[in-house]
């Protein structure tokens, strides 16, 4: 039989394949990009992921068997994170998840037809990432981790645990900060000035700066300290804790894994909930669905955490109605 022939009759054949055994061809496994500002050996980095893998898998998405993904752990480092963004990039995946707004932020400016969806990121909207919440109308959707009325809240606490307080400082690093820290400044400053609070910027760029700034601000018996929620902070987190336990400062923090380590309190928002709902949005997306049609979330469910041996170590009495409100005490 001529070549020709073969191609013709083999053409013929797969024609008249019935449908349904045509359908069962195997799909394509999609690709999806992770970015995390956190490191591989976070504690806290880990689990947020497989929240995200078994919500993922409950969908219908098998890592190995439909899906594949590939993962990029930063460290807090701004550097690596872009590094990262263009390796996953250029990798064209079907989908990304970005944790943290550096994240969001670096991948964005890699690509802007790859669909991002993000995770903690305070401010998509002045970020550039969407046009608006409710129709993001780009290549970026997800969830953010920030109210305006959560910096009256730190306040509130941190002042209600220690009446004493007159002065707050304010630590964060502006490299890796949403907006160079502005967007958590400005309700942070606004409530406590109605307070009678003295704000304190203390902005650092490394853990060295950390002590620099805590010791001073520290040898007036009526400061305490307010962590902002940063991916610097974060992965530093153990280092900024045992600082404010040593300088007997009292500290709120944006995330329960500060108060886990040994902080002394912590108010924000439930990660492992909003890894849950990211991954809701990238299977929407592996299915069809736009980014730019899927409306930006704020966040639905917030942890308020005390951990009662910290409050020992620094003379501090917990007021009942700060124990009734909580979700949760360290013994």
């Amino acid at each position: 039989m001529k070549r020709r022939e073969f191609i013709t009759l083999l053409g013929s054949a797969a024609a008249a394949w019935p449908l349904d055994v045509l359908a069962q061809q195997p799909e394509r496994p999609r690709l999806v990009g992770v970015l995390t500002g956190l490191s591989e050996a976070d504690p806290e980095g880990p689990p947020r992921i497989v929240e995200f893998q078994r919500e993922l898998q409950d969908l219908g998405w098998t890592e190995g068997r439909n899906i594949r993904i590939e993962y990029r752990w930063a460290g807090g480092d701004a550097d690596r994170i872009r590094t990262f963004a263009a390796e996953l990039t250029a990798m064209k995946p079907d989908a990304m998840l970005a944790y943290s707004t550096p994240c969001a932020e670096a991948l964005a400016r890699e690509t802007h037809t790859i669909p991002i969806v993000f995770a903690l990121v305070s401010d998509p909207v002045g970020s550039g990432l969407a046009a608006s919440l409710a129709r993001p109308g780009g290549n970026a959707t997800g969830f953010t981790n920030f109210e305006p009325s959560i910096g009256a809240k730190w306040i509130e606490i941190l002042k209600e645990i220690s009446p004493r307080i007159r002065r707050v400082a304010l630590l964060f690093n502006p490299e890796t900060a949403p907006s160079g820290g502005a967007i958590y400044l400005q309700p942070v400053q606004a409530a406590a000035s109605s307070s009678a609070v003295e704000p304190i910027i203390a902005a650092v760029h490394s853990v060295a700066e950390v002590e620099d700034l805590l010791a001073p601000i520290a040898r007036n018996v009526d400061s305490g300290l307010i962590v902002m929620p940063d991916i610097f902070t974060s992965a530093h987190r153990e280092l900024i804790v045992a600082m404010a336990a040593r300088h007997r400062l009292p500290a709120i923090y944006p995330y329960r894994h500060f108060a886990a380590v040994g902080g002394l309190i912590s108010y924000g928002i439930d990660m492992s909930d909003v890894f849950r709902s990211a991954a809701i949005y990238v299977g929407k997306i592996l299915r069809g669905a736009m980014p730019g049609d899927l409306p930006i979330q704020h966040p639905a469910k917030f942890e308020f955490v005390i951990n009662l041996k910290m409050a020992k170590t620094l003379g501090l009495t917990v007021p009942r109605v700060l124990l009734v409100r909580a979700d949760e005490t360290i013994e």
